[in-house]
Order: structure tokens, then C-alpha cells, then sequence
């Protein structure tokens, strides 16, 4: 898909806050309402938007404990690592499941309450798979910066195009 300014002024927009009326995005990106719309909704019916949340701040609502989690599997077929997978993504503690190569098979980003609420979820997702061969979890101490933003493309001028 192409991006034009407008494109990429409205997806800059959403990706700080998503939460804008259309009126509002509209007069923001410098451009009509009904134009606004049709835009966004090209884009999510493009699939460029996948969806539009609410960040959380994870120790307001009790779950203050993140771990970047490296699994490796014994086996790595192709069955094996959708296996785990799929084992993983059904966990609603498991924020981001990332295949990575070389190294580990899998980077999780786990998110629960406590250390007694961490290790729940190892006996669950880990210990009672006999495939995975080594899990090493790393404890955040401090989050220095957690930006879900994407920085997005400079616009494609065409010749003729003003500069703005």
C-alpha cells in the first residue's frame, strides 16, 4: 500500500492517541472529516491498522512483574515449534511471542502480578512440556522506555511536489 502524506499524518496521529474523534483527528492531519474516515478506513480494511487499544500501566492494576523469557525446544520441527506457539499465545500473560533465530527458539514478553504468579505460569507453559529443553528469564527492574509507535516512512514526493 502507498502512503501519502495525509496517510501518514493520520496514522501519526492514531498511533499517539487513538482515541480521537474523527472531528478531531480530521482538523489535526489538516483535512476534511469525510476524508479522515475514508482514509482510516482504507487502512484498517488494508490491514495497516490491526487494532486500537488502551495502553495500561501495568503496576496500576496489580501486574508489576515483566520477564523477557529465551525458551529452547529439544525438538525443532516445524510441528514442535507451532506446538509451543500456539501453547504460548493462548496464555493471556504472555504479552509478545516472538520465533527468533539463531540463538533461543522463542523470546517471551510475560507480564503477571508476582514472583508466586511467574512461577504458576513456568509449571504451566514450560515445566509439564517435555520438549522444552532450557527456559532463562530476565527481571525487569525498570522500564526506561516502552513506545509501541512504529516510525513511520518521509512521504514519496513525485516531481513537482512541493515541499511542506
Amino acid at each position: 500500500m502507498d502512503f501519502d502524506a495525509t496517510d501518514l499524518r493520520l496514522l501519526d496521529l492514531l498511533q499517539t492517541d487513538a482515541s480521537l474523534s474523527n472531528q478531531e483527528l480530521a482538523e489535526r492531519a489538516h483535512t476534511s472529516p469525510a476524508t479522515a474516515l475514508r482514509r482510516v478506513r482504507r487502512l484498517v480494511e488494508g490491514g495497516v491498522i490491526e487494532r486500537r487499544v488502551a495502553l495500561l500501566d501495568p503496576h496500576a492494576i496489580g501486574e508489576g512483574l515483566t520477564a523477557l523469557v529465551e525458551v529452547t525446544l529439544d525438538r525443532q520441527g516445524a510441528e514442535h515449534l507451532d506446538a509451543f506457539e500456539q501453547r504460548a499465545v493462548a496464555q493471556p500473560n504472555v504479552q509478545q511471542c516472538w520465533r527468533v533465530s539463531p540463538g533461543p527458539d522463542f523470546v517471551l514478553v510475560l507480564q503477571v502480578a508476582d514472583m508466586p504468579a511467574y512461577h504458576a505460569l513456568v509449571q504451566q507453559l514450560f515445566t509439564q512440556d517435555a520438549n522444552v529443553r532450557n527456559v532463562k528469564a530476565y527481571f525487569s527492574v525498570k522500564r526506561a522506555k516502552f513506545d509501541p509507535r512504529l516510525v513511520l516512512p518521509s512521504p514519496v514526493r513525485t516531481s513537482g511536489s512541493a515541499a511542506p
